[in-house]
């Protein structure tokens, strides 16, 4: 598929939620399909030929989910041969390792009785371990190569998150983290940098996994934005001398925990001036007022916002056009429920391979859609944390 094409389908989804906005996008579906035909049967729909190179079978029908709402796709069939259109291409990785995790947890006899019903579902409760080791081999490839590109430029802004999820490992079920690393580039562009499986409060892991993606180029970074797993914070300083901000949605939520239900909305309402300050400075001595107010009712909630106000606040040192989307890793939201919802189907993971296998083909495909998407956040308001001349040059200039 042309990039003017995933374009023209990325600036229709992004329109108004609409029958109409629907209606144009499965015309330019159809339209898009009926050209792709052409091209491989070698003539027209309709047109006798002796140049004729297939012809067409009837139509099968397909749900295309999109941000406009679900259009419902006739896509052409041919005598000789396979069709899948071209718009659909990217969401195919990540079907077929959905799959192949399904297949190698039926044929390895470690899977769930609802996954042994998708595998008959599926019409593959025949498939030998040979044919799901060729499919895991087609699947990995692609995975590897994706997780294992080089990084080039800088990466001023870091965002870590971690999915658990269960996993079969000597006999038990054990839960594992599955751990994303999103970055933004001094182009503004937001890219899947990494993925992995481990230990989400080791140091060690932490350390092997930045210097993994350090290793493949990575550098620039000036903030790491994540939970509060322990290790990280050592890990991301000694590898990228990078500051941590620790998730400001999260924290509020642990923080609310140490007052009454009757309380909260007082409580709330309290820190929430700590975040409508509009500079670092006014933000610490709210902080601070803040705390004292909260001490007398609220000792432990008074300690906690002791200990944690340097990691909360280090978002307020980077430019203000920057502060909602790098205070939390609330931008990871959707990644991380979409990788719930293809986990949920699975239930338990035979091998850590197998998450990595399906995690990094979402990735994959969740890539492709940022890479024609617009800037995640823009040259001029980039330039100030940023030692690329270039991009500092539009700041500059105005």
């Amino acid at each position: 598929m042309t990039d003017d094409r995933m374009a023209l389908v990325e600036l229709i989804e992004q329109g108004a939620d609409s029958d109409l906005v629907r209606e144009m996008l499965a015309f330019a579906a159809e339209r898009m399909m009926d050209l792709e035909i052409e091209a491989k049967t070698g003539v027209p729909c309709g047109s006798r030929s002796p140049e004729r190179l297939n012809h067409r079978n009837g139509y099968r029908e397909r749900s295309w989910d999109t941000r406009a709402g679900r259009i419902e796709l006739a896509i052409p069939k041919l005598r000789k041969g396979s069709y899948f259109p071209s718009f659909l291409e990217p969401r195919r990785t990540a079907e077929k390792a959905l799959a192949a995790v399904i297949q190698e947890a039926y044929v390895h006899g470690v899977s769930t009785r609802s996954v042994d019903d998708l595998v008959k579902a599926m019409g593959a409760s025949g498939v030998s371990k040979s044919q799901v080791s060729r499919l895991v081999a087609e699947i990995d490839e692609r995975v590897n190569a994706f997780l294992t590109r080089p990084i080039e430029g800088e990466w001023p802004y870091l965002w870590i998150d971690a999915t658990y999820l269960k996993v079969r490992e000597g006999g038990r079920i054990v839960s594992t983290a599955a751990i994303i690393a999103v970055g933004v580039n001094t182009d503004g562009r937001r890219e899947v940098l990494g993925v992995a499986t481990g230990p989400s409060e080791a140091e060690p892991f932490w350390k092997a996994f930045l210097r993994s993606l350090a290793d493949r180029g990575l550098r620039g970074v000036k903030l790491v934005i994540a939970d509060d797993h322990k290790g990280l914070r050592a890990a991301a300083s000694k590898v990228f001398s990078a500051s941590q901000q620790r998730c400001r949605v999260h924290w509020m939520r642990n923080a609310f925990a140490h007052a009454a239900p009757k309380q909260r909305p007082a409580v709330i309402a309290m820190i929430k001036t700590i975040f409508a300050q509009e500079t670092a400075e006014a933000a610490h001595q709210q902080w601070d007022q803040v705390a004292d107010a909260l001490r007398e009712k609220f000792p432990k909630l008074a300690d906690m916002m002791e200990a944690s106000r340097e990691d909360v606040l280090a978002y307020m040192a980077f430019p203000k056009d920057h502060w909602a989307q790098i205070s939390s890793t609330n931008p990871l939201e959707r990644v991380n429920k979409e990788i719930k919802r293809r986990a949920d189907v699975i239930g338990i993971f035979p091998n850590d391979a197998a998450v990595v296998r399906l995690v990094g083909a979402l990735m994959l495909e969740q890539n492709d859609e940022w890479a024609v998407s617009r800037r995640y956040m823009t040259l001029e308001t980039l330039g100030s944390v940023s030692h690329n001349p270039i991009v500092s040059l539009p700041a500059l200039a105005a």
